[in-house]
């Protein structure tokens, strides 16, 4: 299948929204250029968010404002020990006025749902999800229902506080896309915060700036973005260089790889470029990649975090194309049939 580049109307489109979505989240929160930006990346590449930082700083604070951003249904989980897995994805309850079961649709049947604190529900009830991140459906009762488009999956989770929470199994953090972190503010942010929050919620004066049908079109400029081969191929040496670290007991998954491609393409449409180059990949390889390796235990028992790694892998890793390389010729189409789908996530 044969697609043509997108336009600079359509390149000016996409910044604009997501731009607006940008403003109008920085009203509530200061400072989070860094979370913002992977928020927006994983979004326009059709990915999930985990959300995961200590306790106070904003992560369930800034999941709720790109929500009320968008014109779309939200839906919202506090996970708990005792949520069970129908209390997701739905339920099909008796009417025994006229014989038949009559399913209640749970808050995953939105374009975003807010898993809160998803850790501290059980794997059962973690699982829940799987199959609504991996396919877009739920099944229930032995009959699939699709879920609405788009679907974003936006989960926080607090790892300092570990008494009474469930790991997140490997399976599920494979799914997210990408893993931020907000960080503490910086003095003059927090400053702006205490101003901002003094007496009054700036939540509640959230107003959607955009809907989902200009988020839907967002997301189909972004896929269309010329990605060069020898990027792909400084991709796929990024992710196998993490599969042969010594201080790694696992590296990234295939699927890794795909979803640095997708958000590599979704950041390059968001600064109003038709093409992707090294800068969009280093830019984003620790949010994408860092939070599906596992350490070794001579890592660990030094200090050396999975990101750490991450970054000393793209910081040794050549980058084989210069960005005048990256540049797509100039014929009005590009054969994309091979990396069209949408990116499992």
């Amino acid at each position: 299948m044969t697609q043509t580049l997108p336009t600079e109307s359509e390149l000016a489109e996409v910044a604009d929204v997501t731009s607006r979505i940008r403003a109008s989240i920085s009203t509530v929160l200061s400072g989070l250029d860094h979370a913002i930006t992977g928020t927006l990346s994983t979004v326009l590449a059709q990915g999930h968010l985990l959300i995961e930082d200590v306790p106070g700083v904003g992560k369930t604070t800034l999941a709720r404002a790109f929500a009320k951003s968008v014109d779309c249904s939200v839906g919202r989980i506090q996970f708990t020990p005792d949520l069970l897995p129908s209390d997701v994805t739905g339920v099909s309850i008796y009417r025994a006025d006229d014989h038949r079961f009559e399913f209640r649709p749970g808050p995953v049947f939105a374009n975003v749902v807010i898993a809160d604190e998803i850790n501290r529900a059980s794997p059962k009830t973690q699982s829940a999800l799987l199959e609504s991140m991996q396919e877009r459906a739920v099944t229930v009762d032995g009959l699939t229902r699709e879920l609405p488009n788009p679907f974003l999956v936006v989960a926080t989770q607090n790892p300092i506080e570990m008494e009474g929470t469930y790991p997140l199994p490997e399976a599920q953090r494979d799914r997210f896309m990408a893993q931020v972190s907000v960080g503490y503010p910086q003095p003059r942010d927090e400053m702006a915060m205490l101003d901002s929050h003094d007496g009054v919620d700036p939540l509640a004066f959230v107003e959607p700036v955009t809907n989902t049908a200009a988020l839907a079109a967002a997301i189909a400029v972004a896929r269309r973005i010329y990605v060069a081969p020898a990027i792909k191929q400084y991709i796929v040496d990024l992710v196998g260089a993490t599969r042969d670290e010594a201080g790694l007991r696992l590296g990234a998954s295939p699927r890794a790889a795909l979803q640095l491609l997708a958000a590599s393409k979704a950041r390059a449409a968001m600064a109003g470029r038709n093409h992707v180059l090294p800068d969009d990949v280093k830019a984003l390889a620790v949010a994408v990649l860092a939070h599906r390796l596992i350490p070794s235990t001579e890592s660990r028992l030094s200090g050396r975090t999975a990101q750490q790694l991450t970054r000393d892998i793209v910081a040794r890793t050549d980058v084989p194309i210069s960005a005048r390389d990256a540049v797509p010729h100039r014929e009005a189409a590009v054969d994309h049939s091979r990396h069209q789908a949408a990116p499992t996530a």
